[in-house]
């Protein structure tokens, strides 16, 4: 599909449509865990039907636990690339404070070529903090971390000779790093979960602001996208593009949208929540979420309804539906990918036109 036009305040706004995943491991019929290699395939496949229905975009995340399938995003994203033509190709999240940037843009810099030029990296923080004692990385260096090594990252997109001195790995002097991307620039953005010094940094380093709204409605970020905007203009940067990723699931009716997706979503969200001292999710908040917040579930026309409304609220230049949420059969899934590319897509380019 080619991105779709549409106004937003008075300016003309191109939109494109993608999908995200973590590779969320399904429950055998046992109630046990099912095995992650399956998994891992699974993901593929799903990409390669949203590649086949003309979906923009496929990201996966970056996870080191046992619920989600995926530690090395761009071996998995290397494998779609192989099978698929179109579709961009990239990640959603993958956490810059506890990797090396040389390291991540010399995997993203292949891996644009294994694609010939369809990929992109959304570099971020990321939710989950097990990569940090994993790779050996101090949690009390948590912004540090991230702000130095974007610094490098930003630096190493304009694929000259890099000079860089920091705290949190060895300095660089006059250094070429290979290879080279045939654009001359990997495609980047940065993900954001809404904190106004994080909005300014992504404008800082020039690499656009990808928005995770993942709770509440969209429109309480509208203060972020204007402090975006204004940020640019300060900053004298070049109209920089927008996107926002939100949680969602379709199906062929509201009802059974909502029925077949709650146990999954539940079951994912009270499992983190008793890592982090939350309370179990009800029912109720889980209506409250889909009818008024950001988990897009429904059928075809509800989920488009409340889609474009997100669009116009922000004035975003792409929206990615998180497809998967919890431990939902890959059916499941497939179905939804199906519906969305279909059905979903084409009614919010109609909504947006009128």
């Amino acid at each position: 599909m080619h991105a779709f036009a549409y106004k937003w305040r008075g300016a003309a706004v191109a939109v494109k449509f993608g999908l995200d995943t973590f590779g969320d491991v399904p429950l055998g019929e046992d109630g046990a865990q099912g095995p992650a290699a399956e998994t891992i395939r699974n993901v593929i496949d799903e990409a390669v039907l949203a590649d086949e229905l003309g979906v923009d975009a496929f990201g996966i995340g970056e996870h080191h636990r046992a619920d989600f399938a995926i530690s090395a995003p761009d071996i998995v994203l290397s494998a779609i690339a192989s099978r698929t033509k179109d579709i961009t190709v990239g990640t959603a999240v993958t956490v810059l404070s506890s990797d090396d940037p040389v390291r991540v843009y010399e995997r993203f810099a292949t891996l644009d070529a294994v694609s010939n030029g369809r990929a992109e990296i959304t570099v971020g923080r990321g939710s989950f903090t097990e990569s940090f004692p994993l790779f050996g990385f101090d949690l009390s260096q948590y912004e540090k971390l991230f702000e130095e090594k974007l610094e490098l990252f930003s630096l190493l997109r304009e694929e000259d000779p890099v000079t860089w001195v920091g705290t949190v790995r060895a300095p660089l002097t006059d250094q070429q790093v290979y290879p080279k991307t045939e654009s001359g620039r990997l495609k980047a953005w940065v993900g954001v979960g809404g904190s106004p010094e994080s909005v300014i940094r992504s404008v800082r380093y020039g690499i656009p602001m990808a928005l995770a709204i993942i709770g509440g409605n969209a429109g309480r970020f509208a203060p972020y996208v204007d402090l975006y905007k204004r940020a640019q203009e300060q900053l004298e940067r070049e109209p920089m593009p927008l996107a926002m990723h939100s949680p969602g699931f379709v199906a062929d009716t509201d009802e059974l949208a909502m029925e077949q997706l709650y146990p999954y979503q539940k079951a994912s969200t009270d499992r983190i929540g008793r890592e982090r001292g939350w309370a179990p999710q009800s029912k109720e908040q889980y209506i409250s979420e889909v009818r008024h917040g950001s988990l897009y579930v429904g059928s075809p026309e509800t989920v488009a309804k409340r889609i474009s409304e997100a669009i116009k609220v922000l004035g975003v230049d792409r929206f990615d539906l998180k497809y998967a949420n919890g431990p939902m059969p890959h059916d499941l899934l497939m179905h939804s990918i199906e519906l969305y590319a279909t059905k979903v897509i084409p009614r919010v380019r109609e909504l947006l036109a009128d």
